[in-house]
């Protein structure tokens, strides 16, 4: 309703003259809440147990869907309403004052661009609660559209339209992939719904049955990982990443991978649970066709930690080469999928509990350096620069405000501690630095691979998280190098004080998360708790 109501509201010449663009986004942010407290009130359902299935069993609804629409929503509507204003500004040069309009330094927020974001979110709410082949083959694409166009957002620079390109031609051939194992499942089945399929898995003794749906189970699964750009499917991501404005990496980092990873979780979660009652039930029959019905799970389990693997090694190592910020953190995005598909792939209650605190964590985490990024891209790039008889203003438009190499948060310490010491939170966190959050996310993950005899996995991810912590740490060694700079400071109309250009919704989002990161061993069993009871739900019905 929502969506609709605001294509009305952009079409109509009359409505949308009296709504600013700032607005949209307000009111967004706003529709986002609201759609996020509807889904978590659905907790109080006593009666939604392992799920309701809705249109004709099209979507299930479970407890686990609910707490991550609500969680997608909260994300979204921090993302929106972190959008940079516009305001006035003058220069105090010695005992002079010269008023300077810095309006158009900043492009205006795009209309549109709340419209978007709706679209994708529906579409990554609908994914969760996909229990059809077509049902979820439809969601990934809404999602993904509207990805597509978030990422060419800025039709005046190259890099936008080139990441756009770029991530609409891999998208398709992922979409094509995932397609063709719905075929190849459907062909084999004769079904789409997902519980009918789990039940084929459970009672199926036929080889050929159950080798053709491992076949496209697998090749959905395949098609997913290359959408969250799980190693060796990445190449695209920091390319994508990288020429992308930050405000869309945020999204593009953030929620596609949060809707598939419950996706995959669903599936997979499901299938070795019913393989496990099976074999249970079947203690008389032979060999052959217990073999048989291990397959599915099995392959699914390798090859997650195959993906696992690679992404561990790949996004550590490669990410020690870069200068480039958003590409760096492109390759550290990828090696804590390695985390995550590691205790995917164990798929036990303990390493499931461990999986959705991992995904929370993370979000919060990347959400937060990509604000403080995008903070430190405005402090930087709105400086005016040059002599009394000669000042020039560097016009900032688009996405030309962003940070694009770690240089240019040299010295950033002296000039705006605040801001250095959150970015430093935020990357000890990414590292595993005890006490924080991040520290906590990969010991529960680390700590079911050791109970569950993965012990190569679990000495591949120490290490690899010692050796990330180096590229995290030559940005902190960065911001902490002084660097003289003879830059004229920017004051506000109204105050004497330096302007940052950042508005107070968004210091305050930083400053809060940066304090739910820092001081989460403080006060851990909101989500600890949380994680525990949807774990329990999931494999206890």
């Amino acid at each position: 309703m929502s969506i609709l109501i605001l294509i009305v509201a952009i079409a109509l010449p009359l409505i949308n003259r009296n709504l600013t663009s700032i607005l949209y986004a307000r009111i967004t942010s706003i529709l986002f809440i609201y759609a996020g407290a509807l889904a978590f009130n659905a907790f109080y359902i006593q009666s939604i147990g392992s799920g309701i299935g809705v249109y004709s069993g099209l979507f299930q609804i479970t407890q686990i869907s609910q707490l991550f629409d609500s969680f997608i929503c909260l994300i979204g509507s921090l993302i929106i309403v972190s959008w940079p204003l516009l305001i006035n500004t003058s220069i105090n040069l010695g005992s002079n004052r010269y008023e300077v309009n810095i309006n158009n330094m900043i492009s205006n927020y795009p209309t549109k661009y709340s419209l978007i974001v709706l679209m994708s979110t529906l579409g990554a709410t609908l994914l969760i609660s996909s229990s059809d082949l077509i049902s979820l083959y439809l969601s990934i694409e809404l999602q993904s559209f509207g990805v597509y166009i978030l990422s060419s957002l800025y039709r005046n620079s190259k890099s936008a339209i080139s990441a756009g390109l770029k991530y609409f031609l891999i998208g398709g051939l992922a979409s094509c992939i995932i397609l063709l194992g719905c075929g190849i499942t459907y062909t084999f089945t004769g079904l789409t719904q997902l519980e009918s399929i789990y039940s084929i898995v459970s009672v199926s003794n036929n080889l050929s049955i159950t080798l053709g749906l491992s076949l496209g189970i697998i090749l959905i699964f395949i098609g997913f990982l290359l959408k969250i750009a799980a190693a060796p499917l990445h190449n695209w991501a920091p390319d994508v990443y990288d020429n992308s404005p930050t405000i869309v990496t945020i999204w593009l980092t953030i929620m596609p991978k949060i809707s598939i990873l419950i996706l995959l979780l669903e599936i997979h979660s499901q299938i070795g649970i019913v393989e496990n009652t099976n074999l249970l039930l079947m203690n008389n029959i032979t060999t052959i066709i217990n073999t048989v019905s291990e397959n599915t799970s099995y392959l699914l389990t390798n090859l997650l930690l195959i993906i696992s693997l690679f992404s561990l090694i790949l996004g550590t190592v490669v990410g020690l080469a870069q200068s480039k910020i958003k590409r760096l953190l492109a390759y550290s995005t990828i090696s804590h999928l390695g985390f995550i598909l590691l205790a995917l792939a164990i798929n036990t209650e303990q390493s499931i509990e461990s999986f959705l605190f991992y995904i929370i964590q993370y979000s919060i985490t990347n959400l937060n350096t990509f604000l403080i990024i995008i903070a430190f891209g405005l402090v930087i790039h709105n400086t005016i620069t040059g002599e009394l008889k000669n000042i020039q203003i560097e016009k900032v438009t688009g996405a030309e405000y962003d940070i694009n190499y770690i240089s240019e948060l040299k010295g950033q310490f002296f000039t705006n501690p605040l801001l250095s010491l959150s970015l430093a939170i935020c990357l000890f966190s990414m590292a595993g630095i005890p006490p924080l959050i991040g520290f906590f996310s990969k010991q529960f993950v680390l700590y079911s691979a050791l109970q569950n005899g993965y012990y190569f996995m679990s000495i591949v991810a120490i290490i690899v998280s010692i050796i990330s912590a180096s590229y995290y740490l030559k940005i902190i060694r960065v911001l902490h190098t002084e660097e003289e700079s003879n830059a004229i400071t920017i004051k506000s109309i109204n105050s004497e004080e330096e302007n940052t250009i950042i508005n107070s919704y968004h210091s305050f989002l930083i400053s809060s998360l940066t304090l739910s990161i820092l001081l989460f061993i403080l006060k851990p069993t909101i989500i600890l708790n949380s994680t525990t009871l949807l774990t329990l739900s999931l494999f206890n019905y």
